[in-house]
């Protein structure tokens, strides 16, 4: 079995282990609740059939994720997977706001708790349980980068403290006489529904397409700078299909001696490596020459350098060249998001080597670091 097979094997399993103790736990707090009249542990039954709703669709997504590319779909399926963390999110938001109107209900018309002991301690025991399943849930899913189980994962830790809380309610009602159950139940219902929020933000960001994580990036170009021929690497561009799954180009700078031949053996080993090593498809590879046996032309790089290194917006030059024979300079320059207006920056940069170089045509490109870190 392969990698990506193991994976969702991981994920499924650990998904119907949700499913089965949180259709169990709904069970034992739903007769609690309607027994006892407790909105709240009715209302936190509700959520756990929730729980189980979005652990099968964390199966249905995983399965359709793990379909083979097609003529349709040359990429594969691996986004679908962010389409099922996105549809819990809309369930779990649905279960809070459906709780927070029945609870508003029962506070304008209330009604008596009767606890028993039985009910506490199955309740008591939910919390426990919940706090155990959060827990693994959560851990499998950082593991096998799935957001679906982070994100259930994260719903069952906040289960164990709405449970926990309706033990509180018990206790005051039982030493005190005061019910604080519906109110507590609209609380309960607001927490599900700021998670709900939260857990739909964080999928929306990942489908509209997050930068890649800064660690990969590096070490991406870490292994493709290791090649004595490489002189630099930059524009460094991920495409993600799905957790685990990246599509990518990037553009190296190697000296201007390389034969068309040398280039394209280099090519080839520099896209296997990364696939191997980093599980990455580097769809292009781009390159710069730079000038290397023309003293002037290294010269002139060492000037317009020292040039970029006063503007504190500019991250980095490369693809420095210089043709003398057609008077042309060229080469990129990467300025920062954080600058307030980047095209100014871009401006400044062009006139100050304009007024270095005045002969010479300058053909300066803006470039963005997609994998900035700063």
């Amino acid at each position: 079995m392969d990698e990506r097979s193991e994976r969702n094997s991981t994920i499924i399993r650990t998904s119907i282990t949700g499913i089965a103790a949180n259709v169990l736990l709904a069970i034992f707090k739903a007769v609690v609740g309607i027994t006892a009249s407790s909105v709240a542990i009715v209302m936190d039954a509700v959520n756990n059939i929730s729980d189980a709703a979005s652990s099968v669709i964390t199966i249905i997504g995983t399965k359709l994720a793990g379909r083979e590319p097609d003529k349709k779909h040359p990429f594969g399926y691996g986004r679908v997977e962010y389409l099922s963390a996105m549809i819990i999110s809309v369930i779990v938001l649905y279960a809070g706001i459906t709780a927070f109107v029945e609870s508003v209900k029962k506070i304008i018309h209330p009604d008596t708790p009767d606890y028993s002991t039985a009910s506490l301690i199955i309740v008591g025991v939910a919390v426990l349980v919940k706090i155990a399943l959060g827990r693994y849930v959560k851990s499998i899913g950082k593991k096998v980068n799935s957001d679906a189980l982070v994100n259930s994962g994260d719903d069952a830790m906040l289960d164990s403290v709405i449970s926990a809380s309706t033990l509180a309610a018990a206790a005051v009602y039982m030493i005190f006489g005061l019910s604080l159950e519906a109110w507590l139940g609209a609380l309960i219902a607001l927490i599900i529904v700021k998670a709900g929020f939260d857990m739909l933000r964080e999928t929306l960001s990942k489908i509209l397409g997050e930068r890649v994580d800064a660690s990969l990036a590096r070490s991406i170009k870490q292994t493709i700078a290791s090649y004595p021929e490489v002189n630099g690497v930059y524009d460094l561009v991920m495409h993600n299909y799905g957790p685990e799954s990246y599509n990518g180009s990037v553009h190296i700078e190697v000296p201007d001696t390389l034969s068309a031949d040398d280039l394209d053996k280099l090519l080839r080993k520099i896209q296997v490596r990364v696939y191997e090593e980093h599980d990455v498809i580097l769809t292009a590879i781009g390159v710069y020459s730079y000038n290397t046996q023309d003293p002037d032309a290294v010269e002139a790089r060492k000037k317009v350098a020292a040039i970029i290194a006063k503007e504190p917006y500019v991250l980095q030059m490369h693809g420095f060249y210089i043709d003398k024979v057609e008077k042309t300079i060229r080469f990129d320059i990467v300025i920062s998001f954080d600058a307030h207006d980047r095209n100014k920056v871009y401006s400044d940069v062009l006139q100050k080597v304009s007024e270095e170089f005045p002969d010479h045509e300058l053909q300066i490109a803006m470039d963005t670091d997609f994998s900035e870190e700063t």
